[in-house]
């Protein structure tokens, strides 16, 4: 593999350019909400796929909907409800009768997780047989049915969507599905001046579309720089420790060993790592910094450590936990 340091200034100039122009065409649909257009960008350049929080009408799906725009990828949105079924998503066979033959053999037809972006709008609201059957998909990127594995288009990106208040008739996503989420974003309200444009925007004329902004090729370019931004031994013990501490059993932070009941595992080193990476060219560097650590500590943490019954029933929240987290563990 490449080091960044193989690539031209010119090649990385117009690379972050391009995330410029990203960001911005998203910002002429999105009012609002520019720290989760920049960790929605962020978990794109990083490869990964992203866990999208917030009440209703605070634009998650339009949100979804604009970066597949900007992007001009392939977008497909399934609503996930308690009667939705495995084969609704990744695809089913179907038998067919050759006309000249006359015989008859099964043909797979691909579901709606054949795309490159995935909004699968209100997970939790379908049981755990079905989240399961994304496992494979957000993980080897491929659907494996009757003994037979097909390769889903490159790249694809699953965003799934939560509603954190309304939690009757919802099924809480398994720690395997979690894990597999590079990050949380949690969609908070707009401020007052925000709120009033918006309701001014989609009251009136409405809101265009996002302008394609950055095609494939740049995308997948983007992805392997990030990949190939360097970080040194003292950084990537950092990010290790941090993700070590979250583990009750072994963890120096008193706030740890207090309120958490299970630690995050590898794959969250991995993220934290990915997520650091993907920011650091965000802000135009090859190299990541303790800043890039810490500022992705909450959102790949935050879905990935479990509160224990006394936190939950303090009401102690995650974030405060996390905090702790950064204030008892100190880089080399």
């Amino acid at each position: 593999m490449a080091e960044a340091s193989a690539w031209t200034e010119n090649e990385i100039a117009d690379l972050a350019a391009k995330v410029d122009a990203l960001k911005a065409s998203m910002g002429r649909v999105i009012i609002g909400q520019r720290d989760v257009i920049d960790l929605l960008v962020t978990c794109l350049l990083g490869g990964g796929h992203a866990l999208v929080e917030g009440v209703p009408g605070l634009g998650k799906t339009l949100l979804v909907k604009s970066l597949a725009q900007a992007t001009d990828m392939q977008f497909r949105r399934v609503q996930f409800t308690p009667d939705l079924m495995p084969s609704d998503i990744v695809g089913t066979e179907i038998l067919e009768e050759d006309q000249a033959t006359r015989q008859r053999v099964f043909r797979f037809q691909p579901g709606p997780v054949f795309t490159q972006v995935l909004l699968a709008d209100e997970i939790n609201r379908a049981p755990p047989k079905t989240q399961s059957a994304l496992l494979e998909a957000m993980q080897e990127r491929s659907v494996t049915f009757a003994g037979q594995t097909h390769k889903l288009p490159k790249p694809f990106f699953v965003l799934a969507t939560q509603n954190p208040i309304e939690q009757a008739g919802t099924y809480p996503l398994p720690e395997a599905q979690l894990d597999r989420f590079l990050l949380r974003i949690d969609v908070g309200y707009p401020t007052e001046d925000e709120e009033m444009m918006m309701v001014g925007a989609t009251t009136h004329a409405g809101l265009a579309d996002a302008d394609p902004a950055m095609d494939l090729n740049t995308l997948l370019r983007l992805q392997q720089l990030v990949r190939d931004i360097e970080i040194s031994d003292s950084m990537l013990r950092y990010a290790t420790r941090l993700v070590r501490a979250t583990r009750p059993a072994e963890s120096p932070v008193e706030a740890i060993r207090k309120h958490i009941g299970w630690g995050a595992g590898p794959r969250a080193g991995q993220a934290l790592v990915l997520a650091s990476k993907a920011r650091a060219l965000m802000h135009g560097r090859l190299a990541v910094t303790r800043d890039d650590v810490k500022a992705m500590l909450l959102p790949v943490l935050a879905h990935r450590v479990l509160r224990n019954f006394e936190a939950e029933a303090d009401g102690v929240a995650i974030a405060d936990i996390l905090a702790a987290l950064l204030a008892g563990v100190r880089a080399e």
